[in-house]
């Protein structure tokens, strides 16, 4: 379990700080995550990886020389918000353009394609790969389904090895996708992790089994078994690693590939290496050439009881990238010098935030906007009060986090709104700022959600008037569709979209009718009430709660009760305070 910890909402804050203050002469702390002590040169490409804290090294130990140029760092398992991003791309970025490097995990995809399209519409030039290196997820078939594991680490590095020899953004999005291409990886699972503040496991595995192809945030694997020896498991890793041998790999027979024996956060080091000792034996009586194994903490989850193996098949542009040297906080090989990169100046790279000008607005918006920031307050405590509920919902089919992520996002909200209320903005600014604020410190892709949810909501309603129920009524399809347009996700797929479509409907057809907006509105949240029960017989159909299908029946989905607890209570504010 996680023994250390003070306010587990501020854990991954502190760790960052922590880490930081560890490795000064290598990283420094950037808004969002961290980067690289020496700057790049400039003109080249750089490299900006990320993910969820709780896997270190992933994210942020593999930052430095040899490695990427900076990590954006999301809360607890859950993905960096796209402003957390665009922080990190504009303290590094040279001017050669921007090569995202990450894990196939829903939320990073949705927040680093978010964070593409703001950064391109700024005239940068940004690729993106996506690592999917984990056999256990999904068939050869569909390849691009494949979760991104321990095989991150030489496709990261392949990439920043080709950015720092000066190559085209082109080359380096080629160089990367061929690793991504050649990089296959499977791992098993005794145990589950406990995450900071929890009193018990986020999932567990039965004393003397073993999850084959378990996800790092505990999503299932191809099956459960009895516990083999170590070099059972070396013999079942390495003959399933072995049956997807890449294309461009003619014969395996004197065939060179690099070697990763990951631990997931318990297993210790001797264990590894007695694992190891078989691994090897049977790639060598393969005929295999193992270069430069690594046997190490890569990407972990808390405590969890595991390992995986690793297999990067080479050519040779692609094993002068893996022996390459590098020295970051987590990956050492080699001895490395630079001289030529000037050292980054912290007071520069802290200072490139976005600041955002607020200008007051028409009263009726004005005193629009302090029922808003008034019914983010109520939405506020009713999660808080929920917080318990909503993760054990998550940690059914999830990671056990929802409830924390939204009171994180609500809190940030909260904040953001009063800043804006005492400079006398109006409605529409408030719920922009509030959503961006929401999204920040949230991140996953619950936080990206309902940032997209509050921004299209504020656009609708705008600065210059008091909203009436058809102007809220547009805002909230236009918010509806947004979701949809970037989540994927429809009705029947088991997510707040199974709220939110049939509240939007109700609001809809209430101001057709010519209610006003606290009745439209009741009538529309008794209905989201009743759909946020309803998905208790819905099996998710996208996302990480899908592999957990059978588990999540007879349950409701998190983000539709919250999505419900939140309408609820911004109903009370508005039947008060509207007419």
């Amino acid at each position: 379990m996680t023994y250390l910890f003070n306010n587990p909402a501020n854990f991954a804050d502190e760790l960052i700080e922590g880490f930081v203050a560890a490795h000064r002469h290598q990283i420094q702390w950037v808004d969002g995550g961290v980067m690289r002590r020496q700057r790049a040169k400039t003109g080249q490409v750089v490299v900006v990886i990320g993910g969820g804290s709780g896997h270190y090294p992933a994210f942020g130990g593999f930052v430095g020389l040899g490695l990427a140029h900076g990590a954006a760092m999301g809360n607890i398992f859950a993905a960096p918000s796209a402003q957390q991003i665009c922080h990190v791309v504009q303290a590094v970025d040279a001017g050669g353009g921007i090569l995202f490097c990450y894990g196939n995990y829903a939320g990073d995809v949705l927040n680093f394609n978010q964070a593409q399209e703001r950064l391109r519409i700024q005239g940068i030039d940004v690729r993106t790969v996506v690592v999917t290196d984990d056999v256990a997820s999904a068939s050869v078939i569909e390849r691009h389904k494949r979760r991104g594991i321990a095989g991150t680490l030489p496709v990261f590095k392949a990439a920043a090895i080709a950015a720092d020899a000066g190559k085209s953004l082109d080359e380096v999005f080629r160089i990367a996708t061929e690793a991504n291409d050649r990089v296959c990886s499977l791992g098993v699972a005794f145990s589950g992790c406990t995450l900071p503040g929890a009193n018990k496991p986020l999932f567990e595995v039965m004393n003397g089994k073993m999850e084959v192809g378990m996800g790092i945030h505990g999503e299932p694997g191809l099956y459960r078994i009895d516990s083999l020896t170590a070099d059972g498991v070396a013999e079942m890793l390495v003959d399933k690693l072995l049956s997807e041998v890449p294309q461009a790999v003619s014969d395996i027979s004197g065939a060179r590939v690099g070697v990763i024996l990951n631990g997931l956060g318990a297993v210790k080091y001797e264990e590894l290496f007695v694992v190891y000792r078989k691994i090897e034996q049977l790639l060598s009586a393969h005929g295999l050439i193992i270069v430069e194994p690594v046997v190490d903490e890569l990407i972990t989850s808390f405590d969890m009881a595991g390992i995986s193996l690793t297999l990067f098949w080479l050519n040779e542009e692609l094993e002068q990238t893996w022996i390459a040297a590098a020295d970051t906080p987590a990956f050492h090989r080699g001895g490395i010098v630079d001289t030529a990169h000037s050292i980054a100046n912290d007071l520069e790279v802290k200072g490139a935030a976005e600041k955002l000008l607020v200008k007051p607005s028409a009263a009726d918006s004005q005193a629009a906007a302090k029922i808003v920031w008034l019914a983010l307050e109520a939405a506020a405590d009713a999660i808080r009060a929920q917080q318990e509920y909503l993760g054990h919902l998550d940690a059914i089919a999830g990671d056990g986090d929802h409830g924390l992520g939204m009171q994180r996002g609500l809190a940030a909200a909260v904040d953001a709104a009063k800043t804006v209320l005492n400079a006398q903005a109006g409605a529409g600014t408030l719920l922009i700022m509030s959503g961006d604020a929401w999204s920040n410190r949230a991140g996953g892709t619950s936080g990206m959600l309902w940032g997209v949810i509050l921004r299209n909501l504020g656009n609708a309603l705008g600065d210059d008037a008091r909203p009436n129920s058809a102007i809220v009524a547009a805002g909230v399809a236009s918010a509806l569709q947004a979701v949809i347009d970037l989540g994927k996700a429809q009705p029947g797929d088991k997510t707040l979209v199974d709220v939110l479509y049939p509240f939007s409907t109700a609001l809809t057809d209430g101001a057709t009718k010519g209610l006003s907006l606290a009745e439209a509105w009741t009538a529309a949240a008794e209905i989201a009430g009743q759909s946020a029960e309803a998905t208790k017989n819905l099996t998710p159909k996208i996302g990480r709660a899908r592999p957990h299908a059978n588990k999540s029946l007879g349950n409701p989905d998190p983000g539709a009760v919250s999505m419900a607890l939140v309408i609820d209570a911004a109903g009370r504010i508005i039947r008060k305070h509207c007419d």
